[in-house]
């Protein structure tokens, strides 16, 4: 049987580049690269720094402070390679935000590796060298790598197609989230489909499928022998099984998407037995231990104290202009549900009238579909309530600064699920709602970071369960990094 759709363009033609280890190399000599650089722009800024010959320095190295950096940072960057290559981060087994973070990882430790032989005094080290050197590395070398994989990207080099066994919900959870990391490089090429497999109308109708039957290595071998991901039902594993074991032991290409929505996911461990063909997924809640709930605490203490220590002129002149508008308050505290189902006064600067309850009753007798609008999802696109100034700080997320004061109380989280109303944890959610009493609330949070209003209330409330159920301090800091660019962009605000 032959498959023509598939073996022109999507698959077989392009099977010839990834089995070599080009992209591979490319990715290497890139960081190595990253790692050069940081080490000679760091010395020309500590020859600088000191009026020294910029060219003399570089040139004749040895017997100075110069011949020791040269020995101990290459030893370091070998170091940082070789993790490198251990954690598969030239190959395509990682998430961008989870390579970044190993990286960071990386670098941290060895930075400060160096830096205690620096500080020991037994090599003749300039710690200003040092440190600019690392401080240049934590820069030059994520930004190499994301270059990299850029242009490997655009260039078709690092492309791979992929197909899936399943069309289900599980199999469409599993193409959108390997398509929302193209630095993986995958690309859904076909469906493989059992016998009586309804496929998810969000596929698109272009997509080839196809029904393996009981001789799914044919087919695959016809494609080219492409990138496999089994993601079925959990319903189909039964009627499916003589296939999957088959794939198991015979196809190596091979990846497992299980259905586990809902479960905690981050630092799952995989527990294998010797002579059972069985293996157990352990899970671990973070925020239930000690441990995270004091180091995410800390990290909150210490970074809303440093943000409000420098954003305190910005903060003045807000609440100036917000009382020149009307001589109203310019913050209000409205009542929002805390950690434990506890009441707290949820802090913004006032974006509104001052009769903004009248108002909203009046404008809703003139537009009721408005009303409609404002039970679906608490806000309206075109509010008459928001105020000239109010307008600007809600579209820059600005209104809710002086929540850093409800950080330093205790009430609130930099990062966390949205604060929200004791009527809408009535209304809408259900069994979350022990899940999102468990935390404290935040300023920003994974739904803040993903479409925000332009979200349905039913996806708000998922955001927020996995943000519980799969915290960790990186993704906090991931987090973060993603509320500055929705901030610029100004994307999904009103």
């Amino acid at each position: 049987m032959a498959y023509p759709t598939l073996r022109g363009d999507p698959l077989k033609s392009q099977r010839a580049p990834f089995g070599s280890r080009l992209p591979n190399i490319f990715l290497f000599l890139g960081d190595v690269i990253a790692m050069m650089a940081s080490f000679y722009f760091a010395r020309i800024s500590h020859a600088l720094y000191y009026n020294l010959d910029v060219a003399s320095t570089l040139i004749h190295w040895w017997g100075s402070e110069f011949s020791a950096n040269m020995l101990l940072f290459p030893m370091m960057a070998c170091i940082a390679l070789s993790w490198f290559v251990h954690n598969g981060h030239y190959n395509r087994g990682k998430s961008f935000w989870d390579e970044l973070g190993e990286m960071f990882e990386a670098l941290t430790f060895l930075a400060l590796l160096n830096a205690a032989f620096a500080f020991s005094g037994r090599l003749p080290l300039s710690r200003l060298w040092l440190f600019s050197t690392w401080a240049l590395a934590f820069i030059l070398v994520p930004l190499t790598r994301f270059a990299v994989h850029h242009l490997l990207i655009i260039t078709g080099i690092w492309q791979r197609p992929y197909v899936l066994l399943g069309g289900g919900n599980n199999a469409l959870e599993a193409s959108q989230a390997i398509q929302s990391e193209p630095i993986l490089g995958y690309r859904l090429s076909a469906l493989l489909l059992p016998d009586d497999t309804d496929v998810n109308s969000n596929f698109s109708s272009t997509l080839p499928r196809i029904h393996v039957g009981n001789d799914p290595l044919s087919v695959l071998k016809e494609l080219g022998n492409p990138y496999l991901v089994v993601a079925l039902e959990s319903a189909q594993y039964d009627a499916t099984k003589d296939i999957v074991e088959l794939l198991g032991l015979s196809y190596p290409n091979l990846t497992l998407a299980p259905p586990l929505r809902g479960l905690p996911l981050l630092g799952l461990e995989t527990l294998h037995f010797f002579n059972h063909e069985i293996v157990m997924l352990r899970s671990r809640d973070n925020l239930s231990r000690l441990g995270p709930r004091f180091m995410k605490r800390s990290f909150d203490i210490v970074c809303a104290s440093l943000l409000t220590l420098i954003l305190s002129p910005f903060l003045l002149l807000i609440t100036w202009l917000i009382r020149q508008q009307d001589k109203g308050p310019a913050i209000f505290s409205h009542v929002r549900i805390g950690k434990d189902g506890k009441e707290f006064g949820c802090l913004k600067f006032r974006s509104m009238v001052i009769d903004a309850d009248r108002r909203l009753i009046d404008y809703f007798t003139l537009h009721p579909d408005a009303k409609e609008e404002y039970d679906r999802t608490f806000k309206l696109k075109d509010d008459p309530r928001i105020t000239a100034i109010g307008k600007f700080l809600r579209r820059t997320s600005l209104d809710e600064l002086p929540q850093l004061f409800n950080v330093l109380r205790g009430e609130m989280s930099l990062v966390g699920p949205r604060p929200v109303t004791q009527l809408e944890i009535e209304k809408y959610y259900g069994n979350v709602a022990d899940t999102y009493k468990k935390v404290l609330p935040g300023i920003t949070g994974l739904w803040q970071t993903s479409g925000r209003s332009d979200t349905t209330y039913e996806q708000r409330l998922y955001f927020d369960s996995w943000y519980v159920k799969n915290w960790s301090l990186w993704y906090d800091i991931v987090i973060l990094l993603r509320t500055v660019k929705v901030v610029f962009w100004r994307e999904g605000a009103y």
